[in-house]
């Protein structure tokens, strides 16, 4: 290869190189991420510039603790005659820092700046105050020139210095309750758009399986008319209904479906014989609801129908052509659950979370739709709820189905 498409190709590589890694930083670095980053710069500013502020303003009140301490012990221990303006001046000045003097026997020698109504009533309040001030500075320590004695001096933080500590952590707060606030918006937003998504594609899949059943309506009452193509129309009526069904659900999904009250037991019990019919033989069907002669529930039928359907079809796929679904079905005071139970491979742990998502499928031939129109039929139009309550791999999966009884 010549010098010339070295430099070439290697000159490819490195444009190609810098495209890809230009890709992923668009694809990372969008607007939501500068701002997260600016608000997260903004913060963390704010939070060690408030820190050097507490430090230096702490620093500066050590030292006019200090300098009172000192005014204080010269005010007791000056001669009658001696100046003392400069030292009442210090002393008055104090009037935000809250200090205890303590001698060497432990006794309470001085204190000033703190609830004159608490000391009074309560023993122990300096105490405890001395106990709380403690932890937060180190005591300043007086030595008496004359005999030797100390003298513990505690003080605790001004206000000022508290606020400015806390001022942090109120920041964070309302940071955090912005965040909670807008990711919520967020959220409702795009839960708003994904519902009118799933409704506009609802009413137009509908709208296009309109024509087409109803041309085949026609041409089914024509077949009909022939003696000799009786049983054929039968069998095609049975598919066009279904397809009627199919196109009935989709706008009914477009819409707010009406509820009304139904025997879940003969609900259910349909649709299972629905399902049986049109399964392997080794697949048992097993409808376990205890003494219950009657259930009722209000439901969308066609809709609640789809959702049992395409739990019983899961299964089906699920357990290979052979096995045991079993249906439990039974009721509280409050609400009514339905448990579809398979002897199928199970779902992996890692994939439990990703049923319900709309696209998500371990199957060759399928859409992952399925779940995900069950769970929002369930949640969104019977105020119900849909999950899986357990799976293990190789022995199968149950999924549950809760419907309030004061829905509707």
């Amino acid at each position: 290869m010549s010098q010339r498409k070295r430099i070439f190709f290697k000159n490819k590589g490195s444009i190609v190189t810098v495209s890809l890694f230009l890709n992923m930083f668009h694809r990372f670095f969008n607007w939501r991420t500068a701002l997260s980053v600016i608000a997260i710069a903004i913060v963390t500013g704010t939070i060690f510039y408030s820190q050097y502020l507490a430090n230096k303003i702490a620093a500066e009140e050590r030292q006019k603790v200090e300098i009172w301490v000192e005014a204080e012990k010269f005010l007791i221990s000056s001669p009658p005659d001696a100046d003392t303006k400069l030292v009442f001046a210090i002393i008055s000045n104090n009037n935000d820092i809250p200090i205890i003097g303590v001698n060497e026997a432990g006794s309470i020698i001085h204190y000033i700046n703190l609830d004159s109504a608490k000391v009074n009533r309560d023993t122990g309040y300096l105490h405890q105050k001395v106990r709380q001030f403690r932890n937060q500075h180190e005591p300043i320590v007086y030595i008496d020139p004359l005999n030797g004695k100390k003298d513990m001096y505690y003080y605790g933080n001004s206000t000022v210095l508290k606020e400015v500590r806390y001022y942090p952590l109120v920041q964070l707060l309302i940071v955090a309750l912005f965040i909670v606030f807008a990711l919520y918006a967020m959220a409702t937003r795009n839960r708003s758009v994904q519902n009118q998504l799933w409704a506009g594609m609802a009413k137009e899949t509908a709208h296009q399986l309109g024509t087409p059943v109803t041309s085949l309506q026609g041409w089914v009452a024509m077949l009909k008319e022939d003696p000799y193509n009786e049983k054929m129309a039968a069998e095609l009526a049975k598919d066009v209904d279904r397809l009627q069904l199919v196109s009935d659900r989709f706008s009914k999904i477009g819409s707010t479906p009406k509820l009304e009250e139904k025997d879940l037991l003969i609900q259910v019990g349909n649709m299972v014989d629905y399902i049986r019919r049109r399964s392997p033989e080794k697949v048992q069907f097993i409808i376990n609801a205890g003494n219950e002669l009657t259930i009722p529930v209000k439901i969308s039928a066609s809709l609640f129908d789809w959702v049992i359907e395409n739990l019983l079809k899961n299964a089906l796929d699920a357990m290979g052509g052979k096995g045991i679904i079993t249906i439990d079905i039974f009721q509280t005071n409050q609400h009514v659950q339905i448990d579809v139970t398979d002897t199928g491979k199970g779902i992996a742990f890692t994939n439990i979370n990703k049923v319900f998502k709309p696209g998500f499928t371990t199957k060759r031939r399928g859409w992952g739709l399925g779940l995900t129109l069950s769970r929002r039929i369930i949640q969104q139009y019977h105020k119900g709820q849909l999950f899986v309550k357990n799976s293990e791999a190789g022995k199968g999966t149950t999924f549950r189905i809760i419907l309030h009884k004061d829905v509707g």
